[in-house]
C-alpha cells in the first residue's frame, strides 16, 4: 500500500511539474515555429487584395503580409513562410491537427469559434472589419433583399456566411434556395454560370471576385449589409505564448502607424531613439529599452524586424487595398482611432 502511494504522490509530482511548464511557455508552438525556422500559415490563395496566389508561385495580400510579419517576428525573417491553400470547411481542421500554426485566412471571430466549448481557438486583433453583402447582374433590377425572395441564391458552405444569409431571410419570412459550394471560386463560377441570381460573401470579397470578372461594371454590390464580419487571424486555443506573441505582434502594426513609423523611416527612428533617453515610449516600443519583446518570447527588437518587412498597417493596407490597388476598398472603419477607425492598440509598456 505503501509502495502504491509513493508511486501515487511521484505521479501528482510529475504533472504538477508538467502543468508548470507548460504554464511557463515550455510547451508553446512558438518555441517550435523558432527552432523549425518556418511558419506555416494558412491562407485562402484565392482572394485578390487579401491571399491570393500569382502566377510566378507567390503570394500576395494583406492576409499574406500578416504571415509575413509574424514570421519577422517569430523566427526574424519575412521570407520563412510555408503557405497552405485551405477551404473554409478545412481551416480550423488544419489548425487542430498541427498542420498550420497561423490561421490568416479571411476568418470571423465570434462566440462559437472563440469559445472553449466551440472550435476553441486564440484570435488576434481584427485586420479588417467587413460585412456580408450580396451581389448581383447591373441587369437584373435587384435593388434589395425583397426583389430576391424565391431567388437561388449562391453561398460557401460551412461558414458564417451561409447562417447570415439563412438568418436575414428567414428575420424578413422570405423564402430563397442556397446553392453551396466548398470556397470563393466555385461560388463566383456559379454566380457567372446563371447557376444563381446573386452571390454572397464579405463585401470585401464580393470587390475583390467582381475586379477580376471580364466586364466588372456589369455587376453591382447592393447596398445591402447582412451582417458584421469582424476579421481576424486565429491559432490553436491553450497556448498563450503563441496567442500573446500573435496578438502584439498585430498590435505592432496598428501602434507603428499611430506612431508615424513606416517601413521606409524605421531605421531613423531607431537612431533617433537610441540616441535620445528622453523617448521613453519609443524606446520601449523599437526594443532600445530591453523587456517587452522577452515577455512575449520574442527578440526585444521584433517590432523593428517587422516593420523593416511589411512596413505599419497603413501601408500593408495601401499596397493591397488602396487607391491605387487592383482591388480599392476605402478604408472606412479599418482606419487608424486617429483618422475615426476602429483600430487602436493598447500601450507597449
Amino acid at each position: 500500500m505503501m509502495r502504491r502511494l509513493t508511486t501515487g504522490l511521484v505521479t501528482l509530482s510529475l504533472l504538477a511539474t508538467g502543468c508548470a511548464s507548460i504554464d511557463q511557455g515550455g510547451g508553446s508552438r512558438l518555441e517550435l515555429i523558432s527552432k523549425r525556422g518556418q511558419l506555416n500559415c494558412g491562407v485562402s490563395g484565392k482572394i485578390p487584395g487579401f491571399s491570393f496566389l500569382l502566377g510566378n508561385g507567390r503570394y500576395e495580400g494583406l492576409d499574406v503580409d500578416i504571415c509575413r510579419a509574424m514570421a519577422a517576428a517569430f523566427i526574424g525573417d519575412a521570407t520563412k513562410v510555408q503557405y497552405r491553400p485551405l477551404t473554409a470547411p478545412e481551416r480550423f481542421t488544419a489548425l487542430k491537427t498541427g498542420e498550420i500554426d497561423l490561421l490568416s485566412r479571411n476568418t470571423t471571430l465570434n462566440l462559437s469559434r472563440d469559445a472553449a466549448g466551440g472550435n476553441g481557438l486564440t484570435f488576434a486583433p481584427v485586420v479588417f472589419h467587413d460585412g456580408q453583402g450580396l451581389m448581383v447582374k447591373r441587369s437584373s433590377g435587384i435593388k434589395g433583399l425583397q426583389d430576391l425572395k424565391a431567388s437561388n441564391i449562391c453561398v460557401g458552405s460551412g461558414t458564417t456566411t451561409e447562417q447570415n444569409l439563412n438568418d436575414a431571410f428567414q428575420e424578413r419570412k422570405l423564402s430563397y434556395t442556397p446553392i453551396k459550394y466548398q470556397d470563393l471560386n466555385q461560388v463566383v463560377a456559379g454566380y457567372l454560370q446563371g447557376r444563381c441570381l446573386a452571390m454572397t460573401s464579405d463585401r470585401s470579397q464580393l470587390a475583390a471576385a467582381r475586379s477580376g470578372f471580364p466586364d466588372p461594371e456589369q455587376h453591382i454590390i447592393l447596398d445591402v449589409v447582412l451582417s458584421k464580419e469582424p476579421l481576424a487571424p486565429a491559432s490553436v486555443g491553450g497556448d498563450q505564448r503563441l496567442g500573446d506573441a500573435i496578438r502584439w505582434v498585430v498590435f505592432a502594426l496598428f501602434a507603428a502607424e499611430e506612431f508615424g513609423i513606416t517601413q521606409e523611416n524605421v531605421d531613423s527612428k531607431l537612431e533617433q531613439a537610441q540616441t535620445n533617453p528622453q523617448m521613453s515610449s519609443l524606446r520601449r516600443f523599437l526594443g532600445v529599452d530591453a523587456g517587452l519583446g522577452q515577455k512575449l518570447g520574442l527578440v526585444d527588437d521584433f517590432v523593428v524586424k517587422v516593420i523593416r518587412a511589411t512596413g505599419n498597417y497603413g501601408e500593408i493596407y495601401n499596397r493591397h487595398l488602396g487607391p491605387n490597388s487592383s482591388v480599392p476598398i476605402p478604408r472606412g472603419r479599418n482606419r487608424s482611432y486617429r483618422q475615426g477607425g476602429l483600430l487602436i492598440a493598447p500601450p507597449f509598456n
